[in-house]
């Protein structure tokens, strides 16, 4: 069940328009976006790396560089702890890369997801100390750590934690008493008393703030540090943090660099996927280059995904990044096939016919993938989801959620139950005994404050627009909004009772349509859906009558109508340009 809703913000979009000479639906969107202020809707438009917060805003920024020089200056060993994933592989490449570059003397390690489990632990520690480390510098991990940190203060080690999920806490009283790790300097945006402006850096956009002072402190140029915003940017996107204010600016330059990298891995990758004719845009890094280099740590080592970003032999590298999509392509396969299973328990099992939080055992998947497979499950049914899997010592998964469903601080609750657990809002990992699953999805669900409106999937549309009022001008000027992706969708137009010519079906595997659409004043307009067009003709016979689909894969007059969502592009071929618009639902 879904519902369409047009958002209703409210300004002066002919003004705003005039002002910044973009067409007032742009200007529409943009304010759909909560852009509010002029200088809101400048850092928006112009989107310069010169409008990036300064970094020593940041708490304990300054302290943990100080603490950095002073342990390269004296020689000390340094290790670098990111995590198995893309944003703990890119923070730890800024990282390592950034220190190696003012002279120290730096390794990279990386928990293995199924002997460590998340982030930096006492195994790991104890490593680094046999092998003569004595400063540990984490990234994209460590603020939830504080046993293992401890452990390591007790060992004599100095420990910088640079890090961005939440802080976690215990509640006494109705007051919150934040779990801040002893470490000798905790660099993360979401610590409760940190007044930095933005709170949504990745692991990698903190890194890079702190490479940024460090550098400053160590005579570099600025634009010595601006070679890192490449691995900023893949894993701002990687990690599905919003794109909005200074992950927009990063990511809009890395993006660039992208474009034109140097990188041998990155140029690899690339090539591998087949994607060196293309102008990469936030897609191919969400959907392709990113799958690629979190499938090292799934189902191998996210070493692998490390040296592909650090190396400087080609070679090394092509090899690498064939490994690595192979790697992806088995994942893949998992993936689907593990789905397919989820599916049919939610649809068999009754335990699962009133919950509005799904937590589901599969017992058989592969650790790695079961975050993944929580995502598909929760796009499938709107619902927040947690997928366990059967580890060594017991259960241990990822759940993800809905807008309307803070997932961590529902898991906040019912922490008793974990042995370990940690996450934003929207996206959670955790462990637990099996004994105590079925009281964690009885739990969630008695604690659960989720109305059915709040399951309803919404479909927002930023504005209802008439096909004829599309034009080359404001396409162009809406491909200025990218990048898009999380906290800046990409826009969703609208037409009313639009009715069907011809339905044509094209691929080998029918997943292209093609509709001719009229609307009320006979306007044409060709509409491209990718879908399984099957499915789709199937649909249609069953609100409109299989002799009227046929009539329309004829192009013969029918009695089709529908309202549906869209997004205008520019077609190209042989020198010709036309618009067209690529459909996204239909009602």
């Amino acid at each position: 069940m879904e519902k369409w809703k047009v958002y209703a913000k409210k300004a002066d979009f002919d003004a705003i328009g005039k002002k910044f000479d973009i067409d007032p639906v742009a200007a529409r969107v943009i304010r759909n976006r909560d852009i509010v202020s002029e200088e809101e809707y400048v850092r928006y438009l112009r989107p310069d790396i010169s409008r990036l917060y300064s970094p020593y805003l940041m708490k304990d920024i300054e302290k943990a560089c100080d603490i950095i020089i002073k342990g390269i200056k004296e020689n000390k060993k340094i290790q670098v702890v990111g995590d198995y994933d893309i944003d703990g592989v890119c923070s730890g490449n800024i990282l390592t890369q950034g220190f190696e570059e003012i002279g120290a003397d730096v390794s990279f390690a990386v928990p293995d997801r199924i002997e460590d489990g998340y982030g930096i632990n006492q195994q790991m520690i104890k490593r680094a100390y046999d092998g003569g480390v004595e400063l540990i510098v984490t990234c994209d991990n460590g603020i939830a750590a504080s046993d293992a940190i401890e452990y390591a203060k007790n060992l004599g080690m100095t420990v910088v934690v640079t890090d961005h999920h939440e802080v976690q806490y215990e509640e006494i009283d109705g007051t919150k008493k934040y779990l801040i790790p002893n470490a000798d300097a905790v660099v993360d945006p979401k610590r409760p008393d940190d007044e930095y402006p933005f709170k949504e850096l990745c692991g990698a956009g903190v890194a890079y703030k702190l490479i940024t002072i460090l550098f400053e402190k160590s005579g570099k140029s600025e634009k010595e540090v601006e070679k890192y915003l490449q691995f900023a940017a893949i894993a701002t996107i990687g990690d599905v943090v919003d794109l909005k204010d200074e992950n927009r600016i990063i990511t809009i330059a890395g993006l660039k660099q992208l474009n034109n990298t140097k990188n041998p891995g990155l140029r690899s990758l690339i090539e591998e996927t087949g994607l060196s004719e293309k102008t990469l845009v936030s897609y191919h890094i969400g959907f392709v280059i990113g799958p690629c280099l979190n499938a090292g740590g799934r189902l191998d080592s996210a070493m692998k995904s490390y040296r592909l970003l650090k190396t400087m032999d080609i070679n090394e590298a092509k090899l690498i990044a064939k490994e690595l999509k192979e790697l992806n392509d088995e994942r893949k396969n998992i993936t689907a096939e593990q789905v397919d299973i989820a599916v049919r328990m939610i649809e068999e099992d009754e335990r699962y016919k009133n919950d509005k939080v799904l937590v589901i055992l599969l017992e058989k998947c592969h650790e790695s993938v079961v975050g993944i497979v929580a995502g598909r499950i929760r796009e499938k049914y709107n619902k927040p989801v947690i997928v366990l899997t059967r580890v060594k010592d017991g259960l241990k998964g990822s759940g993800r959620s809905i807008e309307e469903y803070n997932m961590f601080e529902e898991l906040i609750k019912c922490r008793h139950l974990f042995r370990k657990f940690g996450g934003h809002p929207m996206a959670a990992g955790l462990s637990l005994e099996e004994k105590n699953f079925e009281e964690l999805r009885i739990t969630l669900n008695s604690n659960t404050t989720l109305t059915e409106e709040d399951l309803c999937r919404k479909i927002w549309i930023d504005v209802p627009m008439p096909f004829n009022y599309i034009t080359f001008k404001l396409v162009e000027q809406l491909a200025k909004l990218e990048p898009f992706g999380k906290g800046n969708e990409k826009p969703v137009f609208a037409q009313k009772n639009v009715r069907i010519g011809r339905i044509s079906v094209f691929g080998e595997k029918r997943n292209v349509m093609r509709w001719d659409m009229f609307d009320d004043n006979g306007f044409v307009m060709q509409g491209t859906m990718f879908c399984d067009a099957d499915d789709i003709l199937s649909d249609l016979e069953s609100k409109f009558t299989k002799e009227e689909v046929d009539k329309a894969l004829s192009g013969i007059p029918n009695n089709i109508k529908v309202s549906v969502t869209y997004y205008p592009e520019i077609n190209e071929y042989k020198g010709r340009r036309n618009i067209r618009v690529v459909i996204q639902r239909y009602l």
